[in-house]
């Protein structure tokens, strides 16, 4: 069954009213939480929030890990009609401080992971901060224990919104330069949501059992898998750290239906030793997203564990889907667009590309962001008049309508006028069976303008040869696509969603 939702203008935080209070909604180590249990707890903290004379629209910020204290501070601020800042409680003072600052927070819920964070941070530096929240015991001046405010609280009311008010600001990874915050709107999360499950296709029901490892600071573990799966009254297993084995483990004792997460935790727990079909035989939904999964991966999971992974592709601006494979889609496509999402793929003059021609991937739909926070100028160069979102990524589109991600734009090799895409060659790289990983950048040349450089992690117990992986390229691609120098290295840095962090490589 398909939840029905109206289009009213709605509160996101009444997503989780309607289900049965004695259904689990949340399993964190040994405690199992029912939505009942649930809404009493975030009922209490809105009304903690409600004391606080803050007014809608303000600001609070979110440190906290995957666990149940998330969950609560999530609905609690959004459904109080604050907006909610989620913040990686593990990223150095200094960033959390800024990113506080830029945001305006007057309040901010830390958990036991952000408690050291808010140890160190210089409160003049956030000139609008009032009220900071703590778990009992933590040792922190001018802090209020949240959990002790919680059992007083007689609880609040949600809130109203529009679709068109603020929920929250999730900052951008930052690949490109300082990170931005993205003011995503009530209407643009629910909207995303409602789009992936009218998809063609499996999607999340009430009695799927949804594993989530992704940090929810993260669009992909907010927003696809948090809000989705309690949307639909299914139940959220969270798991703070990924350990390959373990997540086996969990699969199988829980019977683990849904999965969504970076290439790396799929290529992780396709290399673990001694795993068989049978404990994966409950996934019906396998998603990987934040950044392209190498082929080998996919490959890997349908011949020796018997699943397959669909690729997703998404944005933090798109909330995020705007992609989602399934079926017999071809290995290496993201899909097509989820219903209500427009795409384009266009060239440098905005015109629409041929079919098997790489365009920049422009995007429209409800689920598309309202801008960067107090910065029209980068808003302006993303979002254009007439609402499309200039992704800045690369794709082609086969005939039957199957995108395929090349590469960013900005990423862009160009030798002796023709153009590389990174991706493209490290997929080639990632054939080769003394190859584990690899990263792909352009290097000044004298004679070509660029030259294609190529840093590689080597499998265990391989040895890597220059010449020979220069060659084996050269069997896929054409002569100026293939590197002129590898460098071995001990790993290829990425961002937290996987991307490859080629200014490092550079």
């Amino acid at each position: 069954m398909r939840r029905a939702w109206h289009h009213l203008p709605v509160n996101l935080a009444t997503l989780l009213e309607d289900h049965p209070g004695d259904r689990t909604a949340i399993v964190a180590g040994g405690d199992r939480i029912s939505y009942g249990r649930l809404r009493d707890e975030i009922d209490a903290t809105r009304g903690v929030l409600a004391g606080l004379g803050l007014e809608p629209g303000d600001r609070v910020a979110i440190l906290c890990g995957t666990n149940p204290r998330f969950v609560r501070a999530w609905f609690g601020v959004i459904g109080a009609g604050l907006v909610a800042v989620p913040l990686n409680p593990q990223a150095p003072a200094p960033e959390i401080e800024r990113e506080l600052a830029m945001s305006g927070v007057k309040a901010v819920i830390a958990g036991p992971a952000g408690v050291g964070a808010m140890s160190d941070l210089d409160r003049a530096a956030v000139p609008t901060l009032e009220h900071v929240f703590v778990p009992a015991g933590a040792d922190l001046d001018q802090a209020t224990d949240l959990d002790e405010a919680i059992e007083m609280s007689s609880g609040a009311p949600i809130v109203e919104r529009d679709d068109d008010d603020v929920c929250a600001l999730l900052f951008t990874s930052g690949t490109a330069g300082f990170p931005k915050a993205a003011m995503l709107t009530h209407g643009n999360l629910a909207s995303c949501i409602r789009q992936v499950l009218a998809r063609p296709g499996p999607v999340s029901r009430p009695d799927d059992v949804t594993a989530c490892v992704v940090p929810m600071f993260h669009v992909l573990g907010l927003n696809s898998i948090l809000n989705q799966t309690l949307w639909v009254g299914a139940t959220i297993i969270l798991i703070e750290r990924f350990d390959p084995t373990s997540m086996v483990e969990l699969i199988e004792d829980e019977k683990v239906t849904v999965l969504a997460g970076p290439p790396t935790m799929w290529a992780a727990l396709t290399q673990v030793d001694g795993v068989t079909p049978a404990q994966f035989a409950s996934l019906r939904i396998a998603v990987s997203g934040a950044a392209p999964i190498p082929d080998r991966v996919v490959h890997d999971a349908r011949d020796r564990l018997g699943f397959r992974i669909h690729e997703g592709y998404g944005l933090t601006e798109t909330s995020p889907s705007v992609t989602v494979a399934s079926g017999d889609a071809p290995v290496g496509s993201i899909g097509r667009p989820i219903p209500g999402v427009e795409v384009r793929l266009v060239d440098d003059d905005g015109d629409d590309v041929y079919i098997g021609d790489a365009g920049e991937v422009l995007v429209r739909g409800p689920n598309v962001f309202v801008g960067y926070l107090d910065d029209p100028e980068a808003t302006a160069r993303i979002l254009d008049a007439d609402g499309w979102l200039h992704t800045g990524d690369m794709a082609v589109v086969d005939d039957d309508g199957y995108l395929f991600l090349v590469d960013r734009a900005k990423d862009l090799i160009i030798v002796s006028g023709f153009n590389v895409y990174p991706a493209e060659v490290e997929r080639v790289l990632m054939t080769h069976p003394a190859v584990a990983d690899a990263g792909v950048v352009g290097v000044p040349h004298p004679h070509s303008g660029e030259a294609v450089k190529a840093f590689v992690v080597a499998a265990p117990d391989r040895d890597v040869e220059e010449d020979e992986l220069i060659e084996w390229c050269a069997t896929e691609l054409a002569r100026y696509k293939c590197p002129t120098k590898v460098d071995v290295v001990d790993e290829i840095p990425r961002g937290m969603g996987g991307k490859t962090l080629r200014r490092e490589l550079r």
